[in-house]
């Protein structure tokens, strides 16, 4: 039997503020070692100062994720020594004296299996590591502090995950639940990270450590049990260790024994007070807190009638469902899903596209609205929403720029379709039993009309001139 349990790491990268200073939290940006001061770099006589807004969007996520949330938490020293770690302990959660993280004991569904979530606690990010030099005998190792600081929260589930595919599918639902929310950003570079601890058939269990991406944790985790599926056949015990994930490899490489919790020797912080949080600042933030991703779907199910597939995939990404929500009104609610589902997540499939983009809610309300008013064809209006995102244009100056209108003069298409009917006869007879072949004919009408013509209003008429 096989137990993958993960700890992942998520970066409160919507905060201006790092955990226990002034220093900026996005330190993206600055040059090396810019963002930092003595209380993130642990100069002697520094004090940490605790950033309030941390701890509310930390409980935020502990209860999007069913966790109960404790009306007292405390921060631990937890003492281990590493280059990117000034002071040589982090300050972090435990729940050495009862329950005093920000969260634990919830779960959430995957696969139609629920995961259990044993803790959720709040920390500081460590420093980055930065490797210079082009072979193993001249590199070296240098310290970037500007993330030192940082807010994060580690999420650590029980090891209910049986395969790869299911942890891919839980650090999805992850990451759009933390976007949903408000708190992160999961597509920048290194906002969400994630360990994993492989175990099989009871034996000792594997942490798997340096892994960059979804896709990366999907491959070290399968690449995991197969090495220790094949030490079991071959009766050679699984050393319990630290192992990294070589990216250029593709295998996990052995890196340390695994530490316990008495090697960390967690002290209670001293210079930090126990945090009392009221109940209603718990009922004040569940209030804030946005609709849910599965409230959203079955909204759109049930009120709009959108299909379940589209819906799931619309609430999931907060970047169309902000669009969609501002965008839509009852009557074209379908038509815009459909527009953002099937042709602008095509256009605008990265961060960076969507940050550059130039699509607004109003761009999408006009080209629903021409859509169904028959101003314009689809196959039109996917010429028009590639001008939208580049240009930002109204729909209008696009239509008369790219001449998109459709054609909607019957007299005109008669004649378009009578001049298809001459030169395809072979065609004509064959579309009298076969619908593809009249496809065909629809196809040769739209070719003739670049695509303006109305392809309902063609079929009907080119039924009619065939005599079918």
């Amino acid at each position: 039997m096989t137990k993958i349990g993960l700890e992942i790491h998520c970066q409160l990268t919507k905060l201006n503020s790092k955990l226990f200073c002034p220093c900026k939290a996005d330190y993206r940006g600055f040059e090396i070692n810019e963002n930092i001061c003595p209380v993130c770099v642990g100069l002697p006589g520094s004090l940490p100062r605790l950033n309030r807004e941390a701890v509310k969007k930390a409980t935020m996520i502990a209860m999007a994720l069913n966790c109960s949330t404790p009306e007292k938490i405390a921060f631990f020293r937890k003492n281990y020594f590493y280059p990117d770690l000034p002071k040589n302990f982090q300050i972090t959660q435990s729940d050495i004296y009862g329950d005093t993280s920000v969260g634990g004991f919830g779960s959430v569904l995957a696969e139609d299996k629920a995961i259990r979530i044993t803790r959720i606690q709040l920390e500081e990010d460590p420093g980055r590591l930065v490797y210079e030099g082009n072979s193993p005998k001249n590199r070296i190792a240098l310290v970037d502090y500007n993330r030192a600081g940082t807010p994060l929260v580690e999420i650590v589930t029980e090891p209910d995950f049986e395969g790869p595919k299911q942890v891919r599918a839980f650090l999805n639902i992850l990451s759009d639940l933390l976007e949903n929310l408000g708190v992160s950003d999961p597509s920048l570079d290194g906002a969400m990270r994630a360990d994993a601890n492989v175990s099989i058939k009871g034996g000792k269990k594997v942490e798997i450590k340096n892994i960059g991406s979804f896709h990366d944790l999907e491959k070290a985790v399968h690449f995991e049990i197969i090495r220790q599926q094949s030490l079991h056949s071959r009766e050679i015990e699984v050393v319990q260790e630290t192992r990294h994930w070589d990216n250029k490899r593709k295998i996990t490489v052995s890196s340390r024994s695994k530490e316990g919790a008495l090697d960390y020797r967690y002290l209670l912080e001293g210079d930090i007070p126990w945090i009392t949080i009221e109940p209603e600042i718990h009922q004040k933030l569940k209030s804030e807190m946005p609709e849910s991703i599965g409230s959203k779907k079955e909204r759109y199910r049930s009120k709009y009638n959108i299909p379940m597939q589209v819906a799931g995939v619309l609430a999931s990404d907060k970047f169309y469902s902000d669009l969609f929500e501002a965008a839509h009104s009852d009557s074209t609610a379908k038509e815009i899903a459909n527009i953002i589902t099937t042709d602008l997540m095509g256009l605008v499939d990265t961060r960076e596209k969507k940050e550059s983009s130039q699509i607004t809610p109003g761009h999408l309300r006009d080209l629903a609205e021409s859509i169904q008013s028959n101003k314009i064809s689809r196959n039109s209006a996917k010429d028009a929403l590639y001008e939208m995102v580049r240009t930002g244009k109204e729909l209008s100056q696009i239509i008369s720029e790219l001449d998109l209108g459709n054609l909607s003069d019957t007299d005109k298409l008669i004649k378009i379709i009578q001049k298809v009917i001459s030169e395809e006869s072979q065609a004509v007879e064959q579309a009298r039993s076969s619908p593809q072949a009249l496809n065909f004919l629809v196809g040769k009408v739209m070719q003739k009309t670049k695509r303006k013509a109305d392809p309902k209003l063609t079929l009907d008429l080119l039924k009619k001139e065939i005599g079918i």
